[in-house]
């Protein structure tokens, strides 16, 4: 037998809304860091704070698809303004979404949660970075870099939202459906 949730009207207004926030707050985070010179969003040695945003699909996963459309655009953007190839709209972006999946289904844990981004975009985007921009760095420092940037956004992630669990004003807003009760 097989169960199909209803939306209702509400319900799919909800879901769009609260996807186009978090995609709009991925985006402008980003944005914002972008006019920081000495955190680089793009290339290899990169650390895209933004990317702690991903975490919020620990507690609700259908934010997955707000996650991968910030970092859509964020990635479409970047290619716009020359600070990243076209391809890692593909590369990036998928990276981030295989990241919210296994952040969302794979864990009980938030965190070894943080894992799954560092270790996911590690290995893909140090890959696309290596084999796309000619700049002689080996392949383990091209993914290596983009794990320690991306454990740092993680960290900082983990913190921001151990804050928030702990503000039960906070946590009814924003009505996790799932792992409501996460402890450190």
């Amino acid at each position: 037998m097989i169960i199909v949730h209803a939306y209702t009207k509400h319900s799919r207004v909800r879901f769009i809304a609260e996807n186009g926030i978090v995609a709009a707050l991925y985006y402008g985070l980003t944005m914002l860091f972008i006019m920081v010179p000495a955190i680089s969003q793009f290339g290899p040695i990169q650390c895209q704070l933004s990317e702690f945003l991903i975490l919020l699909a620990f507690f609700k996963p259908r934010l997955t698809y707000g996650l991968t459309l910030g970092c859509f655009l964020v990635n479409m953007t970047g290619a716009i303004l020359g600070q990243n190839l076209p391809i890692d709209m593909l590369f990036g972006t998928a990276a981030t979404l295989l990241s919210c999946i296994g952040i969302a289904y794979a864990s009980k844990f938030l965190c070894i949660s943080l894992l799954y981004p560092i270790v996911l975009n590690g290995f893909i985007v140090g890959l696309e970075l290596y084999f796309l921009i000619d700049d002689g760095m080996p392949l383990y420092a091209c993914m290596g870099y983009v794990a320690i940037g991306e454990a740092i956004a993680m960290i900082f992630g983990y913190i921001i939202m151990m804050t928030i669990i702990r503000n039960k004003g906070a946590m009814k807003v924003f009505g996790p459906t799932r792992h409501a009760d996460v402890k450190f």
